[in-house]
C-alpha cells in the first residue's frame, strides 16, 4: 500500500491548494446502499459543528449505536435529543470526556473497553483554536496542544487494543475497525517556529513565543509527525488510523473564542469561502465509511490522500519526527503507551 509518507511531497503553493479544496473538490458521499445496522461509532466533541454533522450522516446510514464524546453532559445531551428525534431506531448515549484532562481521556478509555461488546468507528474530532494562551490545570500545557495533540494522540493509544479486539468480526471483504483524527489543510502551511527548541513540547507553552495561529497550525502539524511513526506498531489488518482535513467551514464555532472583530472577519470569509458543515463533515465520514486499509497512516484531503507537509520528507523533518515521537511517549509514559505499542505489534 502507498501512504502519504511513501508519496512525493506537494509543489503546489498553499493558495492553490485552499482554492481547489474549496472551489474545485467534488465530495465522495458513501453509496446509497451503505448499511451501518448493527454497527458503533465514538464521535468526540459530537456536541456541536462538524463533529455534529458527521454523527448524523453516520445516523442517517443506519448506524445502530453512537456514543457522543463530550465535555458538558448537559450540552451533549441536548445535542443527543435532536439525533434521537431523528434517528429514533438508534441507541444514542452521551459520556463524558474532557480533553483537557489526563484522567478523564483514561477514563473514557476504560468505560469504552468495559461497556461496549463492539466497535467499529472512532472520529477524534475534539479540538479548539485558543487566541490567548491558556495553561490546562495539571499537565501545565497550553490547552490547544493539550487538547489537539497530547490528549488527541493519548485517547487514540488507549483505544487501539480495544479497536483490535473488538472491531467488526473477521472475514473476507471485511474492514477493520477506523479510527479517524481530524486535521487541517493548515498543517500544510506551518511555519513551525519553535522547531529548534529542545525540549520541544515544553516550547509550546512559553507565553513569550505564543502565536495562536501559528500555534493551531504547528499542534495540528504533530499528529502527523506522530502517526509517521504510528504505522510501523499498528497494522492495517488490525485498525485503520488515517487523518482527515475537512477544509474551511463556515459556521462551526471554531474561532468562538477570537475577538469580536477577528469572529466578524471570519464570519464573512466563512460565507464567501467556506464549505458548509455537511460537505465537510462528509469528509470524515468518508474516512471512516468509505476508505479501507489503503488509507492507513495517510492524511486524506479533499477525499483524496494527500502528501504531509513537506518538512517531514526532508532530514530536517526527519530529526523533528524522532523527536516528536520521543517526547510523546515520554510525557505519556504514565498511562503505559509504549507497552500498548508493543502488544499491538503482536
Amino acid at each position: 500500500m502507498v501512504g502519504s509518507k511513501d508519496l512525493k511531497p506537494s509543489t503546489r503553493s498553499f493558495a492553490s491548494i485552499f482554492y481547489y479544496n474549496q472551489f474545485k473538490a467534488e465530495p465522495n458521499w458513501p453509496s446509497p446502499n451503505e448499511d451501518l445496522s448493527g454497527k458503533t461509532a465514538i464521535v468526540t466533541g459530537g456536541n456541536t459543528g462538524l463533529g455534529f454533522e458527521a454523527a448524523s450522516q453516520l445516523l442517517d446510514l443506519r448506524l445502530s449505536y453512537l456514543i457522543l464524546g463530550c465535555r458538558s453532559l448537559e450540552r451533549g445531551e441536548l445535542a443527543a435529543s435532536k439525533l434521537r428525534k431523528q434517528h429514533p431506531a438508534a441507541r444514542i448515549e452521551v459520556w463524558l470526556l474532557d480533553m483537557i484532562s489526563y484522567d478523564s481521556v483514561q477514563a473514557f478509555a476504560r468505560r469504552v473497553d468495559t461497556e461496549l461488546q463492539r466497535i467499529d468507528y472512532v472520529l477524534l474530532n475534539a479540538g479548539l483554536i485558543l487566541m490567548n494562551l491558556t495553561k490546562a490545570p495539571g499537565t501545565g500545557h497550553e490547552q490547544g496542544l493539550q487538547v489537539n495533540y497530547l490528549s488527541t494522540m493519548l485517547l487514540a493509544l488507549l483505544l487501539l487494543p480495544t479497536l483490535k479486539a473488538k472491531g467488526p468480526p473477521r472475514a473476507p471483504g471485511q474492514e477493520p475497525a477506523h479510527l479517524t483524527i481530524v486535521s487541517a489543510a493548515l498543517t500544510l502551511a506551518a511555519k513551525f517556529p519553535n522547531r529548534d527548541a529542545n525540549p520541544l513540547l515544553p516550547s509550546f507553552n512559553d507565553p513569550k513565543t505564543f502565536d495562536a495561529q501559528e500555534h493551531y497550525h504547528s499542534n495540528k502539524l504533530l499528529a502527523h509527525m506522530f502517526l509517521w511513526n504510528l504505522v510501523d506498531y499498528v497494522s492495517a489488518d488490525d485498525v485503520v488510523v488515517n487523518l482527515a482535513d475537512p477544509a474551511w467551514c463556515k459556521g462551526t464555532g471554531l474561532s468562538r473564542d477570537a475577538s469580536a472583530p477577528l469572529r466578524a472577519g471570519a464570519k464573512v470569509f466563512g460565507a464567501l469561502t467556506g464549505r458548509t458543515q455537511r460537505v465537510g463533515a462528509s469528509c470524515f465520514v468518508d474516512a471512516l465509511v468509505n476508505k479501507g486499509k489503503e488509507s492507513h497512516g495517510c492524511f486524506l484531503m479533499s477525499w483524496q490522500i494527500h502528501p504531509f507537509a513537506s518538512l517531514l520528507y526532508t532530514p530536517e523533518g526527519h530529526v523533528l519526527i524522532q523527536r516528536v515521537w520521543d517526547e510523546t511517549l515520554a510525557e505519556l509514559d504514565f498511562a503505559g503507551v509504549r507497552k500498548i505499542l508493543e502488544s499491538m505489534k503482536s
